[in-house]
């Protein structure tokens, strides 16, 4: 849902009554409600009955006072706006975070590295690719985080999670492993993140890895592997962790990356058989055969380096 919807559910509550426009004219919210007879459609609006009046308030006030509140103060109530909920949402955790000092560390980290809108952007949204274009969400984390995100996606930077006598290091493909410390600090891991694809800053990492063994944690779909390709040209001696995750559906989830040759798992999409082992390629034909994925987060660290290591 996006604010176009929610601003839309609003003035119908309040004025029982709501212009219909293009977004409206397809927005499954609106059809939901229509459906379920909270709402009426006719040839230029929608209208509300006094079912609507009960449902609004107990499923959408208090999140779009939230919203306006919010928005107002960081100065984001445009006409243009056309934010949906999860970025709201992610901002006002955004803003919170720097308030209560949690995202601190990470704010500087960004500072620091001069990170880019897709670095942030795969670090914190669906993908590298989300902020393209969005020139008022990336304002606004700019204004929250008082930085400014570059377009430079090459950065000889490396974010790292430490522990105390680390005995392995993990290279993430996403960031997502590093804001969740109990496991790797608790083992004795210390992760890695060096921004998706954006692998040449490895070339500059022996020094830093003091001889300790290296594995590669990623989202198990066509990208996240040949991701883990290109960082094993860079560190030969990487090693693959192998995923626990359940996996789901890539056409369900909308997900962007899709295997090669489905026709063919034989082929395994173009990968490099010689890198991966007999198991490693048995659950890539299996996910080319079910069109699924499985991603990185979805796995646990201490269970794929047992496996791997048992």
């Amino acid at each position: 849902m996006n604010w176009i919807e929610i601003k839309a559910l609003h003035k119908l509550y309040i004025n029982g009554e709501v212009r219909i426009n293009q977004t409206l004219a397809k927005s499954p919210v609106f059809k939901n409600h229509q459906n379920a007879l909270e709402i009426e459609r006719r040839r230029k609006s929608f209208t509300r009955n006094e079912v609507f009046l009960e449902v609004y308030e107990r499923r959408y006030l208090k999140d779009y006072e939230k919203y306006v509140a919010f928005l107002e103060g960081e100065g984001l109530l445009k006409p243009q706006l056309r934010f949906n909920k999860n970025d709201i949402d992610l901002l006002i955790q955004f803003k919170q975070g720097i308030a209560n000092g949690s995202l601190l560390t990470r704010r500087n980290e960004l500072e620091e590295a001069q990170e880019s809108v897709r670095g942030f952007s795969h670090m914190f949204f669906k993908n590298d690719k989300y902020l393209d274009g969005k020139t008022l969400l990336i304002d606004a984390i700019n204004s929250i985080f008082d930085i400014t995100l570059v377009d430079n996606k090459s950065q000889q930077y490396l974010y790292v999670l430490q522990c105390d006598d680390p005995n392995l290091i993990i290279l993430c493909e996403n960031g997502n492993f590093l804001n969740r410390d109990k496991i790797p600090r608790a083992n004795g891991y210390e992760l890695w993140y060096a921004g998706g694809r954006n692998i040449p800053k490895l070339e500059y990492t022996h020094q830093i890895r003091r001889g300790l063994p290296i594995y590669y944690s990623c989202d198990w779909d066509k990208d996240g592997l040949e991701i883990f390709q290109l960082a094993k040209q860079k560190i030969p001696d990487l090693k693959l962790l192998h995923p626990d995750g359940i996996s789901r559906g890539i056409a369900t989830t909308e997900h962007k990356s899709h295997w090669l040759y489905p026709d063919q798992p034989e082929l395994l999409s173009g990968l490099q058989p010689e890198l991966y082992s007999e198991k490693n390629k048995t659950r890539i034909r299996e996910l080319i055969i079910k069109n699924h994925w499985i991603t990185e987060e979805g796995n646990n660290l201490k269970v794929m380096i047992d496996n791997y290591n048992s």
